[in-house]
């Protein structure tokens, strides 16, 4: 097999589908045997480039990712992408988009569809363009990859796809990602991230509306003035668009002064974080699958999430669900987890099982019988 994957966003991508791309296709190389498979990078790297995986050749184009995005989706170019990865079997497209391709059977992972759920929570021009180039995607892959049954039925159900049509890979959980409990290692990340020494509640993800961290902010604000608990609020994540209501949501809070915005941090900074926290929440409105929730209860921390999209998959019944708009429910859920010391005790041991029948190696294990069907299909 002659297997080109894109790899752009493992490369310009810090979190969220980055990071995705980066441990499925790690967790893919031991797999591929005597298969051919290169990463196709488009456009220049800041830094420096990452090492491929054993076994797979990484090759870069030096042309903006978004002259090609407009040359492609929105000039209609017909460029194929065989020009940039030469002659192969199979075209996996890994970030909603599927280019002109010439000859070779096509994969594209679609990882949510918030853009037809949430529309509020997105850019005007990103939606008007997503909704336009991924149907058509959509349309003329041979064979779609989901990250959860959710976005599975929302495929089905909002586009109109075959239901044999899509694959559900859903993520995993790296094994770095369980209780880290050495002193120095909590204190360490506690002051990286300027924490201090007070219990908190942590949130991470990206600054964007459509991660609710304003109805998160609310119901802590409302926490600590019906109850004498310590916590600060921690929400850890680079920032992204549309950010004006969550700082201003911080601004009116009583209790701003105890809120810390971490920023971005780093992947190896997470498990001690996550270790760190008295609860986890995470109340979007909408996933793909939510990778955090399953993060988190692999690091031993009780975790309250909304019961919206993936969620539920991703939380099982290790989580508290709540409705993502109801900020009183969402702090009543919180003073339960923080103070109902034997729910804690049994969330945290369910939640330890459920997150380790996620692996990476078990996502790159059935997405290579789909490269296998799609190519015999």
């Amino acid at each position: 097999m002659r297997l080109v994957i894109d790899y752009t966003p493992a490369v310009h991508q810090g979190a969220g589908i980055g990071r995705h791309t980066r441990e499925l296709v790690s967790a893919l190389a031991p797999l591929t045997g005597d298969s051919t498979t290169t990463l196709l990078v488009f456009g220049r790297s800041d830094g420096p480039l990452p090492q491929p995986p054993a076994g797979m050749s990484l090759r870069v184009i030096p042309v903006p990712n978004r002259w090609l995005t407009i040359g492609w989706h929105r000039a209609r170019m017909p460029l194929p992408v065989e020009l940039f990865a030469g002659s192969h079997d199979l075209y996996h497209a890994s970030d909603f988009v599927l280019p002109p391709v010439r000859k070779a059977r096509t994969l594209l992972t679609v990882h949510d569809l918030s853009f037809l759920t949430v529309p509020q929570c997105a850019d005007a021009s990103l939606r008007s363009y997503l909704a336009g180039v991924v149907p058509r995607s959509v349309a003329r892959a041979d064979h779609i990859l989901a990250d959860s049954q959710a976005t599975k039925d929302d495929l089905v159900r909002l586009l109109r796809t075959p239901h044999d049509k899509v694959t559900v890979v859903t993520p995993g959980v790296d094994a770095r990602f369980a209780p880290v409990d050495d002193p120095d290692e909590l204190r360490r990340v506690r002051d990286r991230y300027n924490i201090g020494s007070k219990p908190f509640v942590l949130g991470v993800g990206t600054l964007e509306p459509r991660k609710n961290w304003p109805a998160l902010i609310r119901a802590w604000t409302i926490l600590r003035q019906t109850t004498p608990l310590p916590h600060r609020l921690v929400i850890a994540g680079g920032k992204g668009w549309l950010t004006d209501e969550i700082y201003s949501t911080i601004d009116r809070s009583p209790s701003r002064e105890d809120i810390v915005l971490a920023g971005f941090v780093a992947d190896a900074d997470l498990p001690a974080l996550y270790s760190a926290a008295d609860v986890f929440a995470f109340p979007s409105l909408y996933e793909g699958y939510g990778i955090p929730v399953l993060e988190a209860l692999a690091c031993g921390t009780p975790v309250v999430c909304a019961n919206n999209s993936s969620l539920p998959e991703a939380g099982g019944d290790s989580a508290l669900l709540v409705d993502a708009l109801d900020v009183n429910q969402l702090a009543v859920a919180l003073q339960r987890l923080i103070e109902d010391q034997p729910l804690r005790g049994v969330l945290r041991e369910r939640g330890l099982h459920h997150a380790a029948r996620f692996t990476w190696r078990r996502s790159a294990e059935t997405l290579w019988r789909t490269y296998h069907q799609v190519l015999n299909g």
